[in-house]
């Protein structure tokens, strides 16, 4: 049975979650602040956290930060849970580490879609191979690290889950919806220019190797051998 820990300073809202997470199969617990979620982790580890970004104390993003920092936790599904609604908000939660962002007012029944999802995609990653190689790019996933020609980049989060995506399913096209939908999470409302920019910005930290990304006209992005 898999184990949720919310992080709601809204106590309503909090009990709400937890009320339907357990009619839903899931083990669940809520802590009100980040200090009191961080004692309990030391203790026992969640299948995925649901988080707000508007707590007292340590804000979501900065327990994000310090989740995705952590060895232990880097892995940790985690869904942003918050009144902010600008896309700006949402990619900046998203390109931190989250996998997914909902916005209040939500529907439960929503969040618990968005949650089995997450959680599939989770169980899939972990069936995958690990250390991927094309040309002088070498990605390993467990220990998230990335080098070209033997010396290391530094990917964000999502970058490095665009690049893993790209490598897996090397010479399949993708179009700009199904990579914001497999990358950005479940249902994820951003514009589709959230995908040019990554990609983009990946190319150049990819250096020569950046043009084994292929633009496909009209579609979207592959990843192929070097002409």
């Amino acid at each position: 049975m898999p184990k949720i820990y919310c992080v709601e300073d809204d106590e309503s809202i909090r009990e709400l979650i937890i009320y339907a997470l357990k009619n839903s199969g899931f083990e669940a617990e809520g802590f009100e602040e980040g200090e009191e979620f961080f004692s309990r982790l030391n203790f026992s580890k969640p299948d995925l956290v649901i988080l707000d970004l508007m707590l007292p104390g340590e804000d979501g993003l900065t327990i994000l930060r310090k989740i995705r920092n952590d060895a232990d936790t880097r892995e940790m599904p985690v869904i942003i849970l918050t009144a902010k609604s600008t896309e700006y908000d949402k990619v900046k939660g998203l390109d931190m580490g989250s996998d997914d962002y909902v916005t209040k007012p939500f529907g439960v029944m929503e969040l618990i879609s968005r949650i089995k999802a997450v959680l599939r995609r989770t169980s899939m990653k972990e069936k995958d191979e690990n250390v991927l190689i094309l040309e002088g790019i070498c990605l390993d996933y467990h220990k998230r690290i990335v080098t070209v020609d033997d010396e290391p980049i530094n990917l964000t989060y999502k970058e490095f889950e665009l690049l893993y995506y790209l490598l897996k399913n090397k010479d399949i096209v993708h179009t700009r919806e199904n990579l914001m939908n497999q990358i950005w999470g479940f249902d994820f409302e951003g514009e589709t220019r959230t995908v040019d920019v990554h990609i983009g910005t990946l190319r150049k930290k990819l250096g020569d190797y950046g043009e084994l990304i292929q633009t496909v006209r009209n579609v979207g992005y592959k990843v192929g051998e070097l002409n």
